[in-house]
Parts: structure tokens; C-alpha cells; sequence
């Protein structure tokens, strides 16, 4: 099954910290919704551009795009 990358921008100086920091919260919701096999996590693309994301089956992306509004979604390719 094909995998998708919702991801959540985060821009400005304190990007990085409040990627990493939404990336928490994102553990957090997957916790206590009791979802397993989900991949969460942060990167810092530049200085001052961070993104949060969450990388979900296909047949669950809708329900959480819904619930979560990410900024973005792209295909997600392992490696």
C-alpha cells in the first residue's frame, strides 16, 4: 500500500524548535488515538524552514488530514 507524508511548515528563526516541538504532539495524538505503524518526526530543511511530519497508509489519510490539517502531502518513498 502506498504511504503519504503529511507534513506542517514551520518558517522563521524559531522554525526548528517549533517543528520538533509539534512533532511531540503529533506522537502524542497517535498515542492516544491507539494508531500503530505510524512514522512521525521533524526535519530542519534550512535555518529557517522546519517541517513536522506524520507518514500514514493512504486508506487512513483522509480521517487524518481532517482531523490534523496538515499544511501539505506528498507521496512518501522509504530510503
Amino acid at each position: 500500500m502506498r504511504k503519504l507524508k503529511l507534513i506542517w511548515d514551520f518558517k522563521g528563526p524559531d522554525g526548528i524548535k517549533i517543528a520538533e516541538h509539534h512533532a511531540i504532539h503529533l506522537k502524542e495524538f497517535i498515542a492516544i488515538e491507539k494508531y500503530t505503524n505510524l512514522l512521525t518526526g521533524f526535519e530542519a530543511l534550512t535555518d529557517d524552514h522546519a517541517i513536522a511530519y506524520l507518514v500514514v497508509p493512504e486508506d487512513q489519510m483522509k480521517r487524518l488530514r481532517d482531523a490534523l490539517k496538515p499544511h501539505r502531502g506528498q507521496v512518501y518513498s522509504e530510503g
